[in-house]
């Protein structure tokens, strides 16, 4: 069996993809390497297969991988339950909250004071001292319902 540039030349790029994934890892250059590693295994089958052709099997297989552990292998460490939902987002830990408004809801915008910091609420326009519900958040305004 002769040795053929091709064959070595896939080889080696699936060799410096690994290698390049070891020194820096993120698991992007290993998907690439995989293809390259695919395209060797064709070549080494199939020697005459265009280089064009085998450059256009490792684009599209390169792509094709990544969108493979972008799915269902990075994606599944994303659907984890958090124990403590609410962390890092302030706003959305006050919904069910009751309390009085500071300032009137005026065209659908007021002011209500939550342990020491004010929050703008959003809602039907209600008078000063109005009991509220927090029912949810847009980004930092609190959307509210009368809770009288």
């Amino acid at each position: 069996m002769e040795l053929r540039w091709d064959v070595v030349a896939w080889a080696a790029v699936a060799l410096l993809l690994f290698a390049a994934e070891a020194l820096a890892p993120g698991a992007f250059m290993l998907w690439m390497g995989l293809a390259a590693v695919a395209v060797f295994l064709a070549v080494l089958v199939v020697p005459d297969i265009p280089l064009l052709a085998q450059v256009a099997a490792f684009v599209v297989l390169s792509f094709v991988s990544i969108q493979v552990y972008r799915k269902w292998v990075r994606g599944k460490g994303r659907e984890r339950e958090s124990d403590h939902p609410t962390l890092n987002r302030r706003a959305s830990q006050h919904v069910g909250r009751v309390v009085p408004l500071d300032q009137a809801i005026v065209a659908g915008r007021g002011r209500v004071k939550i342990g020491d910091a004010f929050w703008v609420v959003e809602g039907p326009d209600l008078g000063v001292g109005t009991p509220v519900r927090v029912v949810g958040t847009d980004g930092v305004a609190l959307q509210v319902e009368s809770a009288a």
